[in-house]
């Protein structure tokens, strides 16, 4: 382990993960586990709305002598939200790393979505990351920790069918980018991650435009990842204090080509995404 994640003092290094009993939260949990592979002081955070699925990761981690504590919280609630941060104050002096995972999205045209879905979508993808960092503050402040964001290169260029989810992550992307610079010179890193596509649950328990779950398969560009493979990614740039990783597929691409030719771009997004204006009209009908 790099001396950015283990440090030269003895005290006990605390991960908080949002998100984390599945998916790439629970990757990224294994994922830095097996590097403190026994270390008796490196302790967990588990944050997670699925309070039977998130208790029994805990205890997982406890027959291999890793101590874990376990959080249930509905991110999409402010009060939850402000509550779960009085817990973590309380039990935690200092914080090494606040993985900001959680997220949902949803499949639904713009015009056919609710404004209770794409609430509860920016209140997860959103503001709940930055009432973390707020809330966990002196505790990052303390431990010289990092806040590692679960984005999305759907932050960064349109995607059809994702409108609010877009919104969320691009505006996660615009509030980090700025609290970065904000905290640097107290010894607080950011590191945002861009995925592109990764086989984790966010996309099977997609909400469809009227809060319930969208029945339609996900649309693609490139191959889809493992969590385990962008868990090892995530953690390495952990280690090697980068502050910024993105995916080298055709979503990067994608991105440089909205940037420097938005609308061939666009004519290439409706192309690879017309399943959602299909869908979007057909329910019309």
């Amino acid at each position: 382990m790099s001396s950015r994640m283990q440090g030269a003092d003895k005290r006990e290094k605390v991960y908080v993960v949002t998100g984390a009993a599945g998916g790439l939260g629970w990757a990224l949990v294994e994922a830095l586990a097996a590097t403190h592979r026994g270390d008796s002081r490196v302790r967990f955070g588990l944050v997670d709305v699925d309070a039977e699925a998130v208790a029994a990761r805990a205890r997982e981690l406890e027959q291999r002598d890793i101590d874990a504590d376990v959080f249930v919280a509905d991110l999409s609630d402010e009060s939850a939200v402000a509550a779960l941060c009085e817990r973590l104050r309380a039990l935690y002096k200092g914080v090494d790393l606040l993985i900001n995972n959680a997220g949902i999205t949803h499949r639904s045209l713009s015009t056919q979505t609710s404004n209770a879905v794409i609430r509860r979508v920016m209140a997860v993808d959103y503001h709940a990351p930055v009432e973390l960092a707020q809330g966990l503050l002196p505790q990052l402040r303390a431990a010289g920790g990092c806040v590692v964001n679960i984005s999305s290169m759907a932050g960064w260029m349109p995607v059809l069918g994702r409108a609010g989810y877009c919104a969320a992550k691009s505006a996660l992307h615009q509030y980090f980018e700025t609290f970065r610079e904000e905290v640097r010179d107290e010894g607080v890193r950011v590191l945002m991650v861009y995925p592109s596509f990764v086989a984790t649950n966010i996309d099977a328990n997609a909400l469809s435009g009227d809060g319930g779950k969208a029945q339609h398969k996900q649309s693609t560009v490139g191959p889809i990842r493992s969590a385990e493979w962008m868990a090892g990614k995530i953690v390495a740039a952990v280690e090697s204090g980068k502050e910024r990783l993105f995916p080298r597929d055709k979503s990067l691409f994608g991105a440089y080509l909205y940037k420097l030719a938005p609308r061939l771009f666009l004519k290439q997004m409706v192309r690879n995404f017309r399943v959602e204006l299909e869908v979007g009209r057909a329910a019309a009908k």
